[in-house]
């Protein structure tokens, strides 16, 4: 048996060794280190006994001061095979290759323990910033939160980018990539509605998500533009998905709403949708408009090509980047907003004749 050398465990020692000591989870280890989240005094002290026996953050730190390695940036999302996060995870990446920075992915699955992990991770190994994709739920415990993850990163030389997300009090150190999400939902609405629909049927979306909630402001806002009241029965609330798309379509055909086109939270929803129409013997868009948001590559490939809104995923993602490693310690909060715009395809068209 090979005898391990002395300072060989704190050089292997990890977070969930330290929790495994402690008897807490690994989340629970993050926020002890980190000081993004209120634990009591006992289970703070387990923890930090545990820490001090296996070295954890001195050999942390030791690596970070270091500088061993090259320079890193983290990139959090929930869903790594979504392809609006894909494109964006490509431009982070591409931009973080040219400037010569690493760039890490976390995909948490909508777990905020494992990303509090991660960040943690990214914190103590003084990473360049840490950006944070995608909606949420807006909450003051979200903010109180996310306000506490930005200080501890700015703390540790760090910065958290907030991309597609809420942005925080004009205090919190943080940058802030956003695109038009509302005005790109009510234009695309306002195409719809050009074309002689009254009603449209809005799919997908969760309540309470950052996301939906702009897209569908937007969608109302145009609806209303047009002296007409959106109707809560053509609303079809769900997730992000096809799977969500195709579920909401058949639902809403077999209540038999009235609706002369649709419009998908996203290009992934409208897929869905587009095969449940298809298997009920529905022909788009002579039958049923149906519309998506995102401009995700294969758009252009269904039947008939989905009109949509383009999201500049990829240009947020390296935005994002340069953003972040362009600014000066003593620089303000930056708060970017980029523009979306209309996709005409062939997948909306006037109503037919007498169904406006």
């Amino acid at each position: 048996m090979t005898r391990k050398r002395e300072g060989e465990v704190a050089s292997r020692s990890t977070v969930r060794d330290v929790a495994a000591m402690a008897g807490v989870s690994a989340s629970t280890v993050s926020r002890v280190l980190g000081g993004v989240y209120p634990v009591s005094a006992s289970t703070r002290g387990r923890v930090m006994r545990a820490v001090s026996a296996l070295d954890y953050v001195a050999d942390a730190r030791a690596r970070a001061i270091a500088g061993m390695g090259t320079p890193t940036l983290a990139f959090c999302l929930d869903d790594i095979t979504g392809p609006s996060f894909a494109l964006m995870a490509h431009g982070v990446e591409r931009e973080a290759s040219r400037l010569g920075h690493l760039c890490l992915v976390c995909g948490t699955e909508g777990d905020v323990g494992r990303e509090l992990d991660f960040i943690e991770t990214m914190r103590a190994q003084r990473a360049a910033a840490v950006i944070l994709v995608g909606g949420g739920t807006d909450t003051p415990e979200y903010r109180e939160r996310t306000g506490r993850i930005a200080d501890a990163l700015a703390a540790a030389g760090s910065r958290l980018v907030l991309c597609g997300r809420p942005p925080l009090a004009p205090d919190v150190p943080v940058t802030v990539i956003e695109y038009d999400n509302e005005s790109g939902a009510r234009a695309l609405c306002v195409h719809v509605l050009a074309q002689g629909h009254r009603r449209i049927l809005f799919l997908g979306g969760e309540p309470g998500h950052t996301t939906a909630q702009g897209r569908e402001r937007g969608y109302a806002a145009a609806l209303r533009s047009r002296g007409i009241e959106p109707d809560p029965a053509l609303h079809l609330a769900g997730d992000f998905t096809r799977d969500a798309g195709y579920r909401l379509m058949r639902t809403a055909l077999a209540e038999r709403l009235e609706f002369t086109a649709v419009i998908a939270a996203t290009d992934m929803v409208a897929a869905g949708a587009l095969t449940a129409l298809h298997e009920a013997g529905l022909d788009v868009p002579g039958d049923v408009s149906l519309a998506g948001y995102d401009d995700i590559p294969f758009a252009r490939d269904l039947h008939p090509a989905l009109t949509t809104v383009h999201v500049p995923y990829e240009e947020l993602g390296r935005l994002a980047v340069r953003t972040v490693l362009g600014r000066t310690p003593d620089a303000p909060n930056e708060h970017l907003l980029l523009g979306t715009r209309v996709v005409v395809r062939a997948s909306v068209a006037p109503p037919a004749p007498g169904r406006g």
